[in-house]
């Protein structure tokens, strides 16, 4: 009914109108269409929806929704249902404990990339004015992600898009970061001069060809540019690397984060610069996501 009734709540049947049953019919069209954790999927787009904590979802069953609220999860459910990610539907994501803005422009934050902030967090102390440049910057997860734990640090992000730029900027304004964070448009650091005590990044780094085969969760919402690393998926490390010796400060960080499988040819191609690789980073699900490398001196 919440699909076929085009969004309208049908006079006369109330009782279809509560959580508790649009929970119960919005998670069989997931179930039907081959979803796993269908409820699960379904409280979080109810929460997200009518805009309640999950815990009062689950706790409320009995109450009623309004023709509105019936109407905006009638969409909701149609976008999940052609796997569009609810923090697209959204418009937002959590990263570190943060909520960022998304947009066209942005890719989704996904909890695996909280390696590199962890990384760089386990490596400078807190209580220093570091200079931080995020290269691809996206939502500006990563860069401020760093200055919400580094209190004196200020730092850039560059982006190829104008429009993640400017939604990173939004989203340090939302933070109250936007005084130490800035953003720039730009191909990796080719513009950027200074020295920096960390050099952060989420890459892209699927091999063209590996692109089609993605979730289409993924392949089909996320920008191809912050996906596509050409033909090996390499190609953003090898335009990155030549630029670090100038950017980092003697002892500074180069912290980024990698495909599975990818440790070994990214070490290399530090290598070639001098900047050996210190530590591998692994994921939660023990997959090796951030290589860590330093400058000497």
């Amino acid at each position: 009914m919440l699909l076929s009734m085009a969004g309208r709540v049908p006079p006369g049947h109330d009782d279809l109108a509560t959580i508790g049953a649009t929970i119960d019919e919005a998670a069989a069209a997931l179930a039907a269409a081959g979803f796993d954790e269908p409820r699960r999927r379904t409280r979080r787009l109810v929460a997200t929806a009518l805009d309640l904590s999950p815990s009062e979802v689950f706790a409320h069953p009995e109450r009623r929704l309004s023709e509105a609220q019936w109407a905006r999860l009638g969409g909701m459910l149609r976008r999940m249902l052609a796997h569009e990610p609810l923090s697209r539907i959204a418009g937002r994501r959590e990263f570190w404990g943060l909520e960022f803005l998304l947009s066209a422009d942005t890719l989704d934050p996904r909890p695996e990339t909280e390696t590199v902030v962890e990384a760089v967090l386990a490596r400078l102390p807190r209580n220093a004015a570091h200079r931080f440049l995020d290269l691809g910057t996206g939502t500006g997860c990563l860069l401020l992600a760093l200055l919400s734990e580094f209190p004196q640090a200020s730092g850039i992000g560059v982006d190829i898009a104008p429009g993640a730029a400017l939604t990173a900027r939004l989203n340090a304004e939302r933070l109250g970061l936007a005084g130490r964070a800035r953003f720039a448009v730009g191909d990796w650091a080719a513009a950027i001069s200074g020295r920096f005590a960390a050099v952060v990044a989420n890459p892209p780094y699927i091999a063209t060809a590996a692109i089609a085969t993605l979730a289409p969760e993924v392949g089909e919402y996320d920008p191809h540019v912050a996906l596509d690393g050409g033909a090996d998926g390499l190609a953003a490390y090898r335009a990155i690397a030549p630029d670090l010796p100038r950017l980092l400060a003697p002892g500074g960080l180069f912290a980024a984060e990698i495909g599975a499988g990818q440790a070994a040819a990214v070490t290399a191609i530090l290598a070639e610069q001098r900047l050996p690789a210190v530590d591998l980073m692994p994921d939660l699900a023990g997959v090796a996501r951030c290589v860590v490398a330093r400058r000497q001196g």
